[in-house]
């Protein structure tokens, strides 16, 4: 009998990508989402799609009932221009993220993965651009960001106990900023790469040649392509380490660069305006792949001027389409 995989926020940005490459691999997928199915970012026919509220507990029992391994993607949740905006929004993730595991524990899963964020590392290690790769450990003591990082470090923190208490074995991975096609690029909850892609293609569109950057440009990440984070996803899950694992890439750049790399892409230089009152997070995000790498032999594979071509050419594509 063919096992089934719950990908919980299947509607998503990371979810489609997820149910496309676990259906590839010719496994039985349960999709949910509680948009409706006409809102999801990509829909598979060949999944059973279903769209449910599983904040909600009998919702949840329902998306496990014969469900062999769990993927936990499903959040309300956005770039820094959403999340410092809804923390109690965020905050309510927990309720998920809870009545999934519950469930999970009941039917008896052999397997649950909870998608975790960098959001959960201690603020007072990310207060300079030029920030040393967070370690899994630099999440202690705890200073997560407000709101969205509280819920994440939570959500880790029963993964563990229903681990120890119950024997359900739980897996997570810290994202590092994931993007490629298929994401929201624009209404409020776009991340920096979609933003910068969205604001150079409309400039081009438009012939303007003037973009606005939140902050003074200088602060820096790390980004990680949605292909590499869906390889690295599967190793922990399949894997024997329990802890937190980062997911994500150690090309730092500021977002200047990012800026710049965007530009290149697309063939133009603009001007640049500096919103140095909009939210920007951390002074300094990048991500340590030690550990993922002892353990899984993983590194991401594409850079990120590669990826953000991608992006991109997705990016005006949709716009010139008016999509």
């Amino acid at each position: 009998m063919q096992q089934i995989s719950l990908v919980a926020g299947a509607g998503g940005f990371i979810g489609g990508h997820l149910v496309q490459q676990l259906m590839a691999d010719g496994h039985r997928v349960r999709a949910v989402d509680r948009k409706p199915l006409d809102q999801w970012y990509q829909l598979f026919p060949g999944a059973e799609n279903l769209s449910a509220d599983l904040s909600l507990r009998p919702a949840c029992q329902k998306a496990v009932s014969g469900v062999t391994t769990v993927f936990n993607l499903a959040a309300d949740m956005g770039g820094m221009g959403y999340i410092e905006s809804n923390k109690a929004a965020c905050m309510l993730n927990v309720l998920i993220n809870t009545h999934l595991l519950m469930a999970a524990q009941e039917a008896a899963v052999a397997r649950f993965f909870f998608a975790s964020s960098a959001c959960v590392y201690a603020a007072d290690k990310q207060l300079t651009a030029a920030i040393p790769p967070l370690k899994e450990a630099d999440s202690y003591p705890a200073m997560p960001e407000d709101g969205y990082g509280w819920e994440k470090l939570f959500g880790e923190r029963m993964c563990r106990h229903f681990r120890e208490d119950f024997g359900l074995q739980t897996r997570m991975a810290r994202y590092h900023n994931v993007y490629g096609p298929h994401e929201t690029y624009f209404g409020g909850r776009e991340k920096a790469p979609a933003a910068i892609c969205r604001k150079v293609a409309q400039a081009v569109l438009s012939g303007s040649n003037e973009i606005e950057i939140w902050g003074d440009g200088e602060q820096t990440r790390s980004f990680t392509y949605i292909d590499d984070c869906i390889k690295g996803s599967l190793l922990v899950t399949a894997g024997a380490y329990a802890e937190p694992v980062n997911v994500g890439s150690s090309e730092m750049v500021t977002i200047n660069q990012l800026v710049s790399h965007v530009e290149k892409i697309a063939g133009v230089r603009m001007l640049r305006r500096y919103d140095l009152d909009a939210p920007c997070g951390v002074r300094g995000r990048n991500s340590d792949n030690t550990l993922i790498q002892s353990l899984y032999d993983w590194q991401p594979s594409t850079p990120l001027i590669r990826g953000l071509e991608v992006l991109y050419r997705w990016v005006f594509d949709q716009l010139k389409r008016g999509s």
